[in-house]
């Protein structure tokens, strides 16, 4: 298996959160608490077949359910380690919180009463991981998908990375 780091250096999260959130229009959100408000134009071809979609201040996160799934989101200080070949797929990005308040919720969620975590104002290096993509009901709604998030401080914005791409099955 390939790790992200080296086994030695492994550390455990300062904080975890974990929620399920309803995923309409196949997406939930992590952004800054004074982000402007998320754009559904950045879903590209792309950011469609990335399962992410990233803007100032915000990360639209792609779910394979339009309906409530399991997300897991940790906050470590430093870069944790993490194996690669047990996720679907895997994101790497940037995610400025100047306000010191990541808001984590689905797109339909009351802002107000979205689940919040306090972090220290600064860049955040983002990496997305995304199990059980193919683990759904013949109906898209059941499914044991999951979707798990980890943040540590960064000193500048992280570009964009596909770290895993999805295989898809191909039908017939």
């Amino acid at each position: 298996m390939m790790f992200l780091r080296t086994r030695t250096e492994w550390c455990f999260p300062v904080q975890r959160f974990e929620t399920k959130l309803f995923a309409d229009y196949f997406q939930f959100y992590l952004q800054d608490e004074t982000s402007p408000e998320v754009d559904p134009a950045l879903w590209t071809k792309e950011a469609v077949g990335r399962l992410l979609a990233v803007g100032a201040g915000f990360l639209m996160v792609g779910t394979v359910r339009n309906m409530t799934v399991p997300v897991t989101v940790e906050v470590f200080d430093r870069e944790p380690s993490e194996e690669v070949g047990t996720w679907d797929q895997i994101n790497e990005c940037g995610l400025e919180v100047p306000s010191g308040r990541i808001v984590v919720s689905g797109c339909t969620d009351y802002f107000r009463d979205a689940a919040r975590i306090t972090v220290p104002p600064g860049w955040y290096r983002v990496r997305l991981f995304y199990g059980n993509l193919d683990a759904l009901s013949k109906d898209g709604l059941e499914g044991d998908d999951f979707y798990k998030v980890l943040l540590w401080p960064s000193d500048s914005p992280v570009p964009l990375t596909v770290v895993k791409q999805r295989k898809i099955a191909s039908k017939g």
